[in-house]
């Protein structure tokens, strides 16, 4: 019995004039994913995609894979076999042999695409239903709260037998977005906010401040292994870690204590965008959550824009810390995120750092440092890590 798995389109179907630009790129995502685990036929039609193992290849080995894929609604494993009702009929009990001998109760739907095919979809139910029924003397029907459903899709490459799909990942195909860099620390948020971007179609570069020796090499590679979480659904990712420890202990000598965050933010910002225009990026990412610490207040927000002239995308800004929280736990960064490995964020962190900052008066601080060669270096300075799951 020849097995293949059905992956539907999401948001894709809504795109108008240029759908076929985000189903190619949906597509060309899926090929790439999937030939690290075998070699599979790609075909697409009536928005699904229909993947076929070749030779030794198994779909079992890439369901979780598929999981990842932005773009995709919704998938599941099937059995295709002939549009002939009688082998239809014979075929899902056969192939849904172990779900159907676990449950109480259970419906058939049909969804008829081809309709070429004599029988319409209550005709379809009533005869696979009735003969269920037959084969299996546990079961009962309940077309309201049914323990499991039978579902057959006659399409215009056969007949497809499956149970009900599994949920994909959502959004939209990666690149169909543009390209972004996301400032990526150590802690719980920012990684979310790769991910959100990621789920919008957006393309990955990270950037990473390294402050040693306050903070250590276990902190960067809490960094890598958060990025490789996020890859799982982003695809490759290149990583800029940026020196960063001159520039903090020049902020902290020559500028004042409560302005200490907001300035080391925009100098990061301007060594960010430098990056992300390099990379040919279009916007830059953070994982700010308005009012959550001092420097993500409106006032303080205002002044880290101002130091850039590239977009600043904040998908956390209105999101509370116990909803990030969960997403992190969803895509597997939160352990990795709490584990005891400081940035540089964390490094000189005044006091009593200013909450409703001027930007007057920030700029007057900022003007105690010349910057175009300290930010240059930095760049200049930065290495590099390729990261793919």
């Amino acid at each position: 019995m020849k097995e293949v798995m059905l992956i539907k389109f999401g948001e894709i179907v809504l795109k108008g004039l240029n759908k076929k630009r985000f189903e190619d790129m949906l597509i060309k995502t899926i090929k790439q994913r999937v030939s690290k685990f075998g070699d599979y036929k790609i075909k697409s039609a009536q928005s699904t995609v229909f993947l076929e193992p070749v030779d030794n290849s198994d779909i079992d080995d890439i369901v979780t894979i598929i999981s990842k894929i932005f773009g995709i609604a919704s998938f599941s494993k099937a059995s295709v076999v002939e549009k002939d009702i009688n082998i239809i009929k014979e075929k899902t009990a056969e192939y849904l042999k172990r779900e159907l001998s676990n449950v109480r109760t259970f419906k058939v739907e049909a969804k008829r695409s081809d309709k070429k095919f004599s029988m319409k979809s209550p005709q379809i139910c009533e005869e696979v239903g009735g003969y269920l029924l037959e084969e299996f003397s546990n079961l009962s029907v309940d077309v309201h709260n049914p323990d499991f459903t039978v579902i057959i899709e006659i399409r215009d490459f056969g007949a497809y037998i499956h149970g009900i799909s599994e949920k994909g990942a959502g959004g939209i195909p990666i690149g169909t977005g543009g390209k972004a860099s996301i400032m990526i620390s150590g802690g719980i948020d920012s990684p979310v906010a790769a991910w959100m971007m990621a789920k919008r179609g957006v393309s990955l570069t990270a950037i990473h401040f390294a402050s040693p020796p306050y903070t250590s090499e276990r902190a960067e590679q809490k960094v890598i292994e958060l990025l490789e979480k996020v890859s799982e659904y982003s695809g490759k990712i290149k990583l800029f870690i940026v020196p960063f420890t001159e520039i903090q202990e020049i902020i902290k000598k020559k500028c004042p204590e409560e302005l200490f965050t907001i300035i080391m933010r925009r100098i990061m910002m301007k060594i960010s965008e430098i990056i992300s225009k390099n990379e040919e990026c279009e916007a830059i990412i953070t994982g700010e959550s308005l009012g959550q610490v001092a420097s993500q207040t409106i006032q303080a927000i205002s002044c880290t824009d101002e130091s850039v002239s590239m977009p600043i995308f904040r998908p956390l800004i209105g999101m509370d810390k116990n909803d990030i929280i969960e997403i992190s736990r969803k895509i597997e960064t939160f352990d990795i995120s709490i584990q005891p490995y400081e940035d540089c964020c964390t490094v000189f962190v005044p006091k009593h750092p200013r909450t409703k900052p001027k930007i007057k008066y920030v700029k007057i601080a900022e003007s105690a440092i010349e910057w175009e060669k300290l930010i240059d270096e930095a760049v200049n300075n930065s290495r590099i890590v390729m990261i793919e799951s």
